[in-house]
């Protein structure tokens, strides 16, 4: 599978993040965006509320000139933080972000730099990189066939 080289780039960020435990959605220069971003904060000023995919004034002017950050749009940006806190459990809308209290948990974490993926992946337009589906389905046609030869 043949990948972009801000995929690739982002990946590379959050797997070094999540390993080094650099990862935190409640600091904005290490969650998600923030690692993708160097550990800048500046994509905090493109919408009111974080976790919200609602862009604001300053993140409408550089949606519409077309800017990117490392590869990302805007919009963009801010529906890869959005999936990183709905899969650590912030609940996330366009007036409220609410924070689990187990946030820092290894495992929180996981699931949301899972999500992270997910939306990388959609974004891309690739097939899902955390999909295992396609590996049981052919161990389950191997077993099929080993089990009709015996």
């Amino acid at each position: 599978m043949t990948t972009s080289n801000r995929f690739n780039a982002a990946i590379n960020k959050l797997y070094t993040a999540f390993h080094n435990n650099t990862l935190n959605p409640e600091d904005c220069k290490q969650c998600a965006v923030g690692n993708i971003l160097d550990n800048n904060d500046s994509w905090r000023h493109m919408t009111n509320i974080h976790g919200s995919i609602t862009l604001n004034y300053v993140g409408l002017v550089h949606q519409n000139l077309g800017r990117k950050f490392n590869g990302y749009t805007p919009l963009e940006l801010l529906k890869i933080e959005a999936s990183f806190l709905e899969g650590c459990g912030y609940r996330v809308g366009p007036t409220y972000c609410h924070k689990p209290d187990y946030y820092k948990d290894k495992a929180i974490l996981f699931n949301g730099l899972s999500e992270v993926v997910v939306k990388l992946c959609e974004l891309d337009k690739i097939d899902n990189v955390m999909d295992c589906s396609q590996i049981f389905q052919f161990s389950a046609s191997v077993n099929n066939s080993i089990s009709q030869t015996v």
